[in-house]
């Protein structure tokens, strides 16, 4: 586990912002005044994640069941402890406490984001139905992680109705429904499990539950609500003759969405006095409306109005970008107001693998002598890699490949699709497959920004934050080269947890020493442009050719022309 301390003589009020990600959770106890990060805590789950498991090291596990059951689970479900998220919220919150020094009087507010749909059943008394003896082993009432892609036919049926119906929500949502949402997950257990649809009294958002245990107020951000349940501050969310017509059970669906429901930057509740003795803290401290991990980044890089993208880039991709404009973008995953700065669209669109699909490469494909040479130097495989596909020319491998290991979320929203390959030869060497599917990651962000450019959603910035970011600057250059855009990075390793902290400040409110506007926060803590990388130009050149031919595969293969990667799945 990785704590970090820094020692600063300004000291004034505090926040700790906690991120939760797909394999580990992380904290930052940041300055209110400057906006710097006094410590930093992370926590990997212990349990991975059903029925791949990812261990703490980092090495591939072979968890096909869940823990008590000898069923094999389907290679599209992707299910999670909840026991390890809240031992994650304990454990970081009071080590960045402990690590800072600080006074408990003085830390004025917490915020927490999570992967966007990843849920639980809550019973009546507000247990995780997995908790029970009678639910234990059967994984539709777990968590369900965001990459779960068991509700895809769900996902299609949702959108085949709502086209038929002309429902209005399709164009909030790209026109399309994800698998990876909230909504089709829960039609999944309606027709799957119907006894553990009709024993819950409540499905929250993760972020939504550990707010409850912090608070014991059961409240619903609307940001999740919004993209993820197909919420509108218009409409609401889709009618009850529409989820009826879905299956009759669904109709009820209203009624197991319980909380008050909240806003961004919104304080959500105050730390009971049981929850403030398990982090050391007072009770009374503001806890401020849970986010998407996502979402809140977009703060971290002082980001407080309009025309400013934000790439997110780790285990998959998330791109943000605020409008005044209301605009339909085929495949996105959705358009929300208010949902990160208030009086703005906020757009989201993205990857479902990114860091995941070059992980996959090097724990999967990379011969030992590689793994030999990396450890005699004392570099990771991924270091190796890059210093050798870095001495290519673009274009040099022959090699193209689509991004797609993990199906696609932007534009197609095709949880179906696969990746692919075209090229290899008995020459091709790993360094080549490396770099050809860092160019496809890039490449996929392209596809998104034409998109959004053809729509009239054109960002006059861009900006970038992420574990990417921080270890890899090789890939940072190949998007800038393929995207033909200067990108300002910044200097935190931990952007959603620190824009979780600026949340948090304006939950705090000024009164408390914290901030009255979500601008204000952004502008006052929001930290980017330390480092920038610049297009290379005969490298933008390279790239456009060979970005021709990645459109026109992701076309043939993602958009109709030839259904084949359907077939064999």
């Amino acid at each position: 586990m990785k704590n970090i301390v820094i020692k600063s003589e300004n000291m004034d009020k505090y926040v700790i912002g906690l991120d939760y990600g797909t394999l580990s959770a992380r904290a930052v106890l940041v300055s209110v005044k400057s906006g710097e990060v006094l410590a930093e805590s992370v926590y990997p789950y212990p349990n991975g994640m059903y029925p791949v498991g990812v261990s703490s090291d980092g090495n591939s596990g072979n968890l096909h069941t869940l823990p008590g059951s000898e069923k094999k689970l389907p290679a599209d479900f992707a299910l999670q402890e909840i026991d390890d998220y809240v031992e994650a919220m304990y454990d970081t919150i009071h080590k960045v406490v402990q690590l800072s020094g600080c006074k408990a009087e003085d830390v004025i507010g917490i915020g927490i984001d999570a992967t966007s749909s990843t849920f639980l059943p809550l019973s009546e008394n507000g247990e995780p139905l997995c908790k029970s003896e009678r639910f234990r082993t059967n994984p539709h009432a777990w968590l369900k992680l965001w990459k779960h892609h068991g509700a895809q036919k769900e996902a299609d049926d949702i959108t085949d109705l709502a086209v038929k119906r002309n429902e209005k929500f399709l164009m909030r949502c790209g026109g399309r429904v994800n698998a990876e949402w909230m909504l089709p997950k829960l039609l999944e257990i309606l027709r799957k499990a119907p006894d553990v649809y009709e024993m819950t009294d409540n499905f929250m958002e993760v972020s939504d539950f550990l707010v409850y245990l912090l608070t014991g107020e059961v409240t619903r951000c609307m940001c999740h609500a919004g993209y993820k349940l197909l919420w509108n501050e218009e409409d609401g969310y889709p009618s009850e003759d529409f989820l009826k017509e879905l299956h009759p059970g669904f109709s009820n669906l209203k009624a197991k969405l319980k909380g008050r429901e909240v806003q961004v930057g919104e304080c959500a509740g105050f730390l009971t006095k049981a929850a403030a003795g398990k982090l050391g803290l007072k009770a009374g401290t503001a806890v401020a409306a849970s986010m998407i991990d996502a979402h809140v980044a977009v703060l971290s890089a002082g980001i407080d109005g309009p025309k400013k993208a934000l790439m997110i880039l780790g285990t998959s991709c998330c791109m943000l970008l605020c409008s005044e404009k209301l605009s339909y973008i085929p495949g996105i995953s959705g358009c929300v107001k208010n949902a990160v700065l208030p009086g703005l669209y906020a757009y989201e669109a993205g990857q479902s693998a990114v860091g995941d699909l070059f992980d996959w490469f090097v724990k999967t494909n990379v011969p030992g002598s590689y793994e030999k040479e990396a450890a005699d130097l004392g570099i990771s495989v991924h270091t190796l890699l890059c210093e050798k596909a870095g001495r290519l020319a673009v274009g040099e491998s022959g090699l193209i490949a689509l991004d797609w290991w993990n199906g696609n979320r932007s534009c197609l929203a095709d949880a179906k699709l696969s990746g692919m390959i075209l090229g290899l030869t008995l020459r091709t060497r790993p360094e080549e497959i490396y770099r050809a599917l860092l160019e496809a990651a890039a490449f996929g962000m392209r596809a998104i920004f034409e998109e959004f450019e053809s729509s009239g959603i054109i960002p006059k910035e861009l900006y970038a934050c992420g574990g990417i970011v921080s270890k890899n600057p090789f890939m940072m250059q190949i998007y800038a080269d393929v995207l033909g855009k200067t990108i300002f990075t910044g200097s935190t390793n931990q952007g959603s947890a620190f824009g979780a902290s600026v949340y948090a400040a304006v939950a705090a409110g000024s009164d408390a020493g914290g901030y009255s506007s979500v601008a204000e926060g952004a502008r006052a803590m929001g930290n980017m442009g330390e480092k920038k990388y610049e297009p290379i130009p005969q490298n933008v050149e390279a790239y456009h050719k060979l970005y021709r031919e990645y459109k026109l595969l992701h076309d043939y293969f993602g958009a109709g022309g030839n259904e084949v990667m359907h077939r064999l799945k």
